[in-house]
């Protein structure tokens, strides 16, 4: 399978754990990896003194978070991209999956059990949603 492989993060370290299965994945299938960050708020604030100025933002925050996991999980041997995507994270996964023509999204396996699983979670909803083949790594803790 060459393709893309789609996996979200958003800095815990359960979110890791599946991007380390999602690289696996993709380096035995001969894949892109695609490390996505979601963001649900578009707050903006500009900071600055005299002429200099910064803009910080939740998607420059998700961008950055992105951006650390696909530094970790680079090799020279895969490709990784990453990029910040709008909306709840089951929406943003699924939507840069379609966007980006990918095979296959990697979710974690987080609040697929007790309370969380009546609530709902973020890989039933990818699950049930998905454009392409979904894959729910084992992420809890194992002991």
């Amino acid at each position: 399978m060459t393709g893309i492989i789609v996996v979200g993060v958003d800095g815990s370290e359960t979110a890791l754990r599946a991007a380390q299965t999602a690289r696996d994945l993709a380096a035995s299938l001969g894949a892109t990896l695609h490390v996505v960050s979601a963001f649900d708020s578009d707050r903006t604030e500009v900071f600055g003194s005299g002429s200099d100025k910064w803009i910080v933002s939740d998607a420059g925050d998700a961008e950055k978070v992105a951006r650390s996991v696909a530094d970790s999980l680079r090799t020279p041997a895969l490709k990784v991209t990453y990029a910040a995507a709008r909306g709840k994270p089951a929406e943003a996964l699924i939507d840069e999956a379609a966007r980006s023509g990918a095979q296959l999204i990697v979710v974690g396996n987080r609040r697929m059990q007790g309370l969380g699983r009546v609530l709902g979670s973020i890989a039933n909803s990818v699950a049930h949603n998905a454009p392409c083949d979904v894959y729910i790594a084992k992420t809890d803790a194992s002991e």
